[in-house]
């Protein structure tokens, strides 16, 4: 069974996004996105190789729903510095994280974390992949909000991807 869905989570991810952007529920819809579902990630196995195991479940369940509360309450405080803040007076800086993750997977989705959420955004990675480099659009403490990045989200992510 695992030949046949060598990344079962990869396969469920494409169907839902197959059904998605179909945006109807059909029958014949359905039965192609698990085609393409199961296609994918069969013929793409040859090139995970040594990929990182990723821990499903409560872990990365509460990843996400972190990562969706932080992106509201970063909307807000974003909304608030444009609507009332002068632009002389933001405290805008470059932030250089040092990373605790090796493996690839778990950088990236770190990196597309800190981008996605308001006010913060990835710019680089050092080419021994032991520093991130981010931009933070308002901070009056940068060493306070590289712990706050490292232990809100690095922390879990290293629970995830073990």
């Amino acid at each position: 069974m695992i030949r046949l869905f060598p990344h079962p989570g990869l396969t469920v991810l494409l169907i839902i996004i197959w059904m998605l952007v179909l945006n109807e529920l059909s029958f014949g819809g359905f039965l192609l996105g698990i085609v393409f579902g199961t296609l994918v990630p069969l013929f793409t196995a040859p090139f995970w190789v040594g990929r990182s195991p990723v821990r499903y479940g409560w872990p990365l369940i509460a990843y996400v729903l972190l990562v969706i509360g932080d992106i509201v309450v970063a909307n807000f405080q974003v909304a608030r510095l444009i609507l009332f803040r002068r632009n002389r007076d933001m405290r805008s800086c470059w932030l250089t994280i040092p990373l605790d993750l090796r493996s690839t997977e778990a950088i990236t989705v770190l990196a597309g974390t800190i981008s996605l959420t308001p006010g913060t955004v990835s710019a680089d990675i050092s080419t021994d992949g032991r520093h991130l480099l981010v931009h933070a659009l308002d901070t009056d403490d940068p060493e306070a909000e590289i712990a706050r990045i490292k232990a809100r989200y690095e922390g879990r992510l290293m629970e995830i991807f073990r």
